[in-house]
């Protein structure tokens, strides 16, 4: 079966959590995160949870661990993921991950090097699998936010809730 076939055995909805990463913005202030959530709603998938966390690895963490509670099958945060010194959402992120998709990284880059050039090279966006939930880690601009989503995330998100689905179910002892 073809990557085609994946996507239309996906679910159609997939409960997603926001989480953005920022010392400067809080929720009021917070564009692509807004923009974020209504793009996964016309989608048609449910934000399970959102949250403006400061960059900080263990508030991070915490807003992770607090989408995985509000049952989020896939996580996007957003901001953080510079070469600042304060940009530590990537060590956060990696850290967490049992298994990395290092094409969105990659990928995100490529797409990002035709709309801004060499720049795209000092972004440290991360994807990957943390207890059978997808998380995405992209910068925090609007267009950077908008680029990753329409051209990475939202392709492919009910494949890949999908795939982890079908390990949990396998692990479970479900058909």
């Amino acid at each position: 079966m073809g990557h085609e076939e994946h996507r239309r055995e996906g679910p159609r909805t997939v409960r997603l959590a926001v989480v953005t990463a920022s010392d400067s913005r809080g929720e009021a202030e917070d564009a692509s995160g807004a923009w974020l959530r209504q793009a996964a709603k016309t989608a048609g998938h449910p934000v399970a949870a959102y949250r403006v966390v400061k960059d900080e690895p263990a508030a991070i963490r915490a807003a992770l661990e607090e989408a995985l509670a509000a049952g989020a099958q896939a996580i996007v945060v957003n901001g953080g993921t510079g070469i600042a010194a304060r940009d530590r959402t990537y060590e956060a992120v990696a850290g967490l991950l049992e298994k990395r998709l290092d094409g969105f990284g990659e990928l995100f880059r490529m797409l990002s090097y035709a709309e801004i050039g060499s720049a795209a090279m000092m972004s440290r966006a991360v994807a990957g699998v943390w207890r059978g939930c997808a998380i995405f880690s992209m910068p925090g601009s609007l267009a950077a936010v908008r680029l990753a989503w329409e051209k990475l995330v939202a392709p492919e998100l009910s494949h890949l809730v999908r795939e982890l689905e079908k390990d949990l179910n396998k692990r479970s002892g479900a058909s």
